[in-house]
């Protein structure tokens, strides 16, 4: 892709059309190489996406062999092996009675199918007038019409909000910034109490699912919920029959140090989402996972659901995603997260902390986040225009390592960076990413 005279030459229609990209020609591990041989440490695993590492031989060729064996067939009319398998992979590590998984394409998908997956459990259950969703502010759940009405990022929500059937709305858990001015632990969970408030208020009877981000992701830069949080969700949800859907796109398939994040608070969801590293990053797949409980009432009474598509129980990304199961199983590598994941919240602490522009380091397993402010006095943000987040970004990228962008964060305003690298990264990778933004930071801000 080159831009000459204001125009981008060419006939791809580029994710970017602010400037030119270089072309990424290999990957291996956690590294990267562009075409002029120059190598990049992908400390974000690119989208929070490549876990078991760049370039695995493993999961190549079980792609090849499954495409030589069987290449495509439409799952209403047969099931395959790797579909098969893949669920009862997955089952083996999640919480017990979330058991059952449909596979999609991405993220988006997973989160729509969710949506009106707990519709048709209200519809199966005898409960019709159950159709209103509830999700929080600062959340990302995709950019499909359905999964952006869900999504909680302003910037991403303006341009399109006319066409919107829109969720309604919470505060986060985010603490850095609470929306009520109070302090954890003594404001005892108050933005998990605003679900129950916001139940009552639409009317209980009307409310279908409240669907959020384990951990806060892309959005709030790597925010894990405050202890006990998602037990006081549980609890609300349970009491008012409301289905609680947990993403888990990005959080997930041990990004935290466990199979499932949720794990961490001990909460079994009525749906969860997953996508991004389930094949890490290989091809495109997702999956929505549903209790026993549930599927067999929609069984029982509505004999199907009413929900498909071309792509949806793909047995090429299905033996992918597999393979990544298997690769994770063999290799320790979520027990490696957890191990690791305090070395490289330490090393980012330790490097960043004292930075008068770092408001906070905060993060769990292999997702971490750096919140960027002019005054830590009083946490106030950059704005927006000064484009805080990108120049840092662009100085790391010069350094030859990749970490991700977040930001809007506060309010309209707020820069912030995650790293989320592949789970085989080292330990003087891990100082290298830490140092490298310390030195990324001084030169961007410093006086």
């Amino acid at each position: 892709m080159v831009r000459e005279n204001g125009k981008i030459n060419g006939n791809l229609f580029p994710r970017r059309l602010d400037q030119p990209l270089s072309p990424a020609v290999k990957a291996e591990g956690v590294w990267i190489e562009d075409a002029s041989g120059r190598r990049y440490l992908d400390a974000s695993g690119g989208a929070v996406v490549v876990n078991v590492g760049h370039g695995r031989e493993e999961i190549a060729m079980a792609v090849s062999e499954q495409i030589l064996r069987c290449d495509y067939i439409h799952p209403t009319m047969f099931t395959t092996p790797a579909a098969e398998e893949l669920a009862t992979a997955l089952a083996v590590h999640a919480p017990a009675g979330l058991d059952r998984f449909y596979f999609l394409s991405g993220g988006s998908e997973a989160v729509e199918t969710a949506i009106k997956l707990a519709r048709q459990i209200h519809l199966s259950a005898g409960r019709p007038q159950k159709f209103r969703l509830i999700a929080r502010w600062k959340s990302y759940h995709g950019l499909t019409m359905g999964a952006l009405s869900a999504m909680g990022r302003t910037v991403f929500r303006v341009p399109f909000a006319p066409l919107l059937n829109d969720a309604v709305h919470i505060p986060p858990p985010y603490c850095l910034r609470c929306s009520y001015g109070l302090r954890f632990p003594e404001c005892g969970l108050r933005c998990a109490l605003a679900l129950e408030e916001t139940i009552e208020n639409m009317g209980p009877e009307t409310v279908s699912a409240f669907l959020a981000e384990t951990v806060g992701g892309g959005t709030l830069a790597a925010c894990p919920p405050p202890a006990g949080y998602l037990s006081v969700i549980r609890d609300i949800c349970d009491r008012y029959d409301v289905l609680l859907i947990l993403d888990e796109v990005m959080c997930g398939m041990g990004r935290t140090g466990r199979w499932f994040a949720c794990e961490h608070q001990d909460v079994t969801p009525d749906i969860i989402t997953l996508g991004k590293g389930l094949s890490g990053g290989t091809l495109a797949l997702s999956a929505v996972g549903v209790t026993s409980d549930h599927f067999d009432l929609i069984c029982q009474n509505s004999g199907t659901f009413m929900h498909g598509g071309t792509f949806s129980h793909h047995c090429v990304a299905a033996a992918a995603g597999l393979t990544v199961i298997r690769i994770l199983e063999r290799e320790n590598l979520v027990e490696r997260v957890a191990r690791y994941g305090n070395l490289l919240g330490d090393a980012l602490k330790d490097r960043l902390g004292s930075l008068p522009w770092v408001a906070d380091v905060r993060g769990i397993g292999f997702l971490w986040g750096i919140e960027l402010v002019r005054s830590r006095k009083n946490n106030q943000p950059f704005d927006r225009k000064e484009q805080v987040t990108e120049r840092i970004w662009e100085a790391m990228l010069q350094k030859g390592v990749i970490v991700y962008k977040s930001t809007g964060i506060a309010g309209i305003h707020g820069d912030a960076l995650l790293v989320a690298p592949p789970f085989i990264i080292k330990e003087d990778e891990i100082r290298m990413v830490a140092d490298k933004l310390r030195d990324a930071i001084l030169e961007t801000l410093g006086s």
